[in-house]
C-alpha cells in the first residue's frame, strides 16, 4: 500500500468527522405532514406543540398524528436539508463538518483545559442531530436504564426491561450479511431489535481487512467478554450497526423516518420551519401556547405567538431547551431575575447537570508492520482506491462506501481497564462532598440529586456490567480514539443575562472539575498501551505516536490530557433532568415539567446520567416512550 502517512493526532478531529469525498445521491421523493410557509397561514391553536422537529420532536409528532385524532404543529428553527452532507453515509460525519447544517457556539472558556473554548455543535435542520451524526446506533448497559429508575424507586418503569420495547420499536434492524458473519466473526441477535420502525439500523457490505485481528485482540485482555447482540446491554468488544437505510444505503434519520415516511398525508400534522421559539407562554402556571420569530431575527418585532390546548412538547436538544424553559421563566429564580425573566415557577435545576462524553484522539498508535489491505486511510489518500471504491458504490451501493464512521469497538469498566486501581477511586469519588466539585452557588437540591448520582455512579464504577470506557476503531494502520463514557463532572448551560433570547446560551462543561475524572482518564493509557502492546497485536510492531512512550509520570500523561482532550462527542444530556423535585430534577417520571400545567420536555435534556453509549439509539428509544405518556393523559 503505497501511502504518505499522516499523523492521526494532527487530523484526528477530520478523522472523526470522515471528511472524505463521497457520492452524491439524487434526493428521495417523500411525503410528509403539511409544511406551513408562513407563520400567519398557521391555525391559531392545536391541540400539541412541538418546539423542536429533530430526533425526539418529529419521532414524537409522528406518534401523535398517526391515529388522526389530535392536531399538532412542529416548529423547528433549521429547515429542509436533503444534500450529500446529510444523505452520504460514506464517512459518517459530513453533516457535522457542514456548518450550513448545524448550530456552532463557543463554550465559555475551560479552566481544566487550559482555558480553552469548546465549540458547542448540534443539528440544525428538519430531524435534528440525527441528521448530521455519525450514524452510530449503539444501547447502553442495563444497569444505565436500571440507574434512571433508582431515583424514583424500585417500581419506575424507567429501567432496561421498561425501555427495551421502545429501543425495539425505534429501530428496523437488518443484520449483516452471511459473508461478513464469517469473514469477521460478528456476532448479533435480532430478538433485541425491532422490524416495524421506518428508521432502519444496518451495517456496512466491506469491513476494513484489519478489523478482525483489532476484535479479537480485546480477548487477549483478562474481563472482556463478546456479547451476543451489541444491543444485549453488556460490557464488552462488539460490533454494531449504523443509521443507515440498506435499500438505498442512505442515512436514515428522524426526517426519512418520522415525516417523510408517513404513508399518507396527515391534515392534522402542521410542520414550520425556519424559527426560533423565544419562549412558552403562561396564563398562571399553564403553558397555552409558544412565541416565535424568523430564524434570523435580532429582536422581538416579528414575534408571533400559536396556541395550544393540550400540551406543550420541548424536543430543542440538552443546549436549547433549557434556554427556552429559563428564558419563558422556568428556571433558577436567582437567574431570571438577573435576566428581567418573570419567574414563572423556581426549578433550581433547568440548565444544571450538564453532562457530555469527553473524547480523546489519543494515545494513538502507528502499526509498522501492517500487511492489511486495504485499509481506512485509502479512503482518505489513494485516489486509485478513492475512484474504485466509488465506482462500486455507484454501480450497487456495496463496497467501502457503504461504511458510515465505523461499526466496532470495546466499551470496558474500569474494573477491567484498572484492575489495580478502580477500587480505590471508586471509595474516592464516593467519599467526596457532593458540593465540593458543583458551581458554588448550586441550589441544594440539585446537590442532592447530585448525591444520589454520586452513589449510583460509584456502584456503577465497581460493577463490571457498566462500561466507562469506549476505544473506537476505524480499521486503519493507525488507531487511537478513545471516549469517556460516564463523567463525573457537571456544567451548566444558562441564558445571558442581558440578552436571554437572541444571544446564544453560555455553555460551560467544567471539564475536569472533579478530580475523579482525571484520575479515570489516567487510567486509559496505560490501559489503552496494554491493548497494543500485549496482545496480538504487538505482532503489527505498534509504535506510540501521542503522547510518546516516553510520557509516563501521571502529572506528564495530565498535562497532555488538557492539552488535547474535548470534552464533548456531541452527546449532551442532562438540563432538564427526569428526577424527583427534591432531587434537582425537571421533569417526573411521565416527562411534566415541576410546578407548571401543560408542559413537558421528550429529549436528551431529561436523561439524568449518560448511559454507557453514544446517545442516539436511547433518544429515539425516550421519545417511542414519551409517545406512549403523552397519549395516555389525552
Amino acid at each position: 500500500m503505497a501511502l504518505s502517512k499522516i499523523s492521526l493526532a494532527a487530523v484526528g478531529l477530520l478523522h472523526l468527522f470522515g471528511a472524505t469525498d463521497a457520492y452524491s445521491p439524487a434526493a428521495r421523493s417523500v411525503a410528509h405532514s403539511t409544511i406551513v410557509d408562513r407563520a400567519d397561514e398557521l391555525l391559531s391553536e392545536y391541540d400539541y406543540i412541538i418546539v423542536g422537529g429533530g430526533t425526539a420532536g418529529l419521532t414524537v409528532a409522528d406518534r401523535l398524528t398517526e391515529n388522526g385524532k389530535h392536531s399538532v404543529l412542529v416548529v423547528e428553527r433549521g429547515v429542509f436539508q436533503n444534500s450529500s452532507s446529510v444523505t452520504t453515509v460514506s464517512g459518517g460525519f459530513r453533516g457535522l463538518i457542514d456548518p450550513t447544517l448545524t448550530f456552532n457556539i463557543s463554550s465559555v472558556p475551560q479552566t481544566g483545559l487550559n482555558n480553552r473554548s469548546i465549540a458547542v455543535i448540534g443539528g440544525l435542520i428538519l430531524g435534528g442531530s440525527s441528521g448530521v451524526n455519525g450514524m452510530q446506533v449503539l444501547r447502553g448497559q442495563r444497569e444505565d436504564y436500571d440507574r434512571w429508575g433508582s431515583y424514583f424507586g424500585k417500581k419506575s418503569e424507567w429501567s432496561w426491561d421498561g425501555l427495551l420495547p421502545y429501543f425495539q420499536k425505534a429501530w428496523n434492524f437488518h443484520p449483516p450479511t452471511p459473508e461478513l458473519v464469517d469473514q469477521f466473526d460478528i456476532k448479533y441477535d435480532a430478538s433485541y431489535w425491532g422490524s416495524t420502525s421506518n428508521v432502519h439500523a444496518s451495517f456496512p457490505t466491506f469491513s476494513w481487512p484489519v478489523l478482525k485481528m483489532e476484535m479479537a485482540a480485546f480477548g487477549d485482555i483478562p474481563g472482556v467478554n463478546f456479547p451476543s447482540d451489541s444491543g444485549s446491554g453488556e460490557t464488552g468488544a462488539y460490533w454494531h450497526p449504523a443509521s443507515v437505510d440498506p435499500a438505498v444505503v442512505l442515512r436514515s434519520f428522524a426526517r426519512p423516518g418520522h415525516w417523510d415516511g408517513i404513508e399518507a398525508a396527515r391534515a392534522n400534522y402542521h410542520t414550520l420551519t425556519g424559527q426560533k421559539v423565544l419562549k412558552v407562554a403562561f396564563q398562571g402556571k399553564r403553558a397555552t401556547g409558544v412565541v416565535f420569530v424568523p430564524a434570523g431575527a435580532t429582536d422581538q418585532s416579528q414575534a408571533r405567538t400559536v396556541k395550544a390546548k393540550k400540551e406543550i412538547i420541548m424536543a430543542a436538544g440538552s443546549i436549547h431547551t433549557p434556554q427556552i424553559l429559563q428564558a419563558s421563566g422556568v428556571g433558577p429564580k436567582k437567574l431570571l431575575k438577573e435576566a428581567g425573566v418573570p419567574v414563572v415557577v423556581d426549578s433550581p435545576g433547568v440548565g444544571s447537570n450538564f453532562q457530555d462524553q469527553p473524547f480523546t484522539v489519543a494515545p494513538s498508535f502507528n502499526f509498522t508492520t501492517f500487511p492489511f489491505q486495504p485499509d481506512f486511510y485509502d479512503m482518505l489518500m489513494n485516489q486509485t482506491f478513492i475512484a474504485e471504491a466509488q465506482a462500486q458504490f455507484e454501480a450497487n451501493r456495496t463496497g467501502p462506501m457503504s461504511i458510515a464512521s465505523g461499526n466496532c469497538g470495546s466499551w470496558l469498566s474500569l474494573q477491567v481497564i484498572a484492575p489495580k486501581s478502580w477500587k480505590d477511586i471508586a471509595k474516592r469519588y464516593e467519599a467526596q462532598n457532593p458540593a465540593a466539585y458543583l458551581p458554588s452557588s448550586t441550589d441544594k437540591s440539585v446537590i442532592a440529586g447530585y448525591k444520589a448520582q454520586q452513589k449510583a455512579l460509584a456502584k456503577s464504577m465497581r460493577s463490571k456490567d457498566s462500561a466507562s470506557y469506549n476505544f473506537f476503531l476505524r480499521g486503519g494502520y493507525e488507531e487511537g480514539s478513545v471516549v469517556y463514557l460516564h463523567p463525573t463532572s457537571r456544567g451548566t448551560v444558562h441564558i445571558n443575562p442581558a440578552d436571554p433570547f437572541f444571544s446564544p446560551p453560555e455553555v460551560d462543561y467544567r471539564a475536569l472539575s472533579n478530580p475523579t475524572d482525571l484520575e479515570v482518564l489516567l487510567e486509559f493509557t496505560p490501559f489503552t498501551r496494554k491493548y497494543f502492546y500485549e496482545t496480538r497485536l504487538k505482532a503489527l510492531d505498534p509504535v506510540e505516536l501521542s503522547p510518546g512512550a516516553e510520557v509516563t509520570a501521571p502529572e506528564d500523561i495530565a498535562a497532555w490530557l488538557r492539552t488535547v482532550m474535548i470534552p464533548s462527542s456531541f452527546h449532551p444530556i442532562g438540563t432538564a433532568a427526569m428526577m424527583p423535585k427534591h432531587l434537582g430534577g425537571v421533569v417526573d417520571e411521565k416527562l411534566l415539567v415541576y410546578g407548571v400545567k401543560g408542559l413537558s420536555v421528550i429529549d436528551a435534556s431529561v436523561m439524568p446520567d449518560l448511559p454507557g453509549s453514544y446517545t442516539q439509539q436511547t433518544v429515539y428509544a425516550v421519545a417511542e416512550k414519551a409517545a406512549d405518556l403523552i397519549k395516555a393523559r389525552a
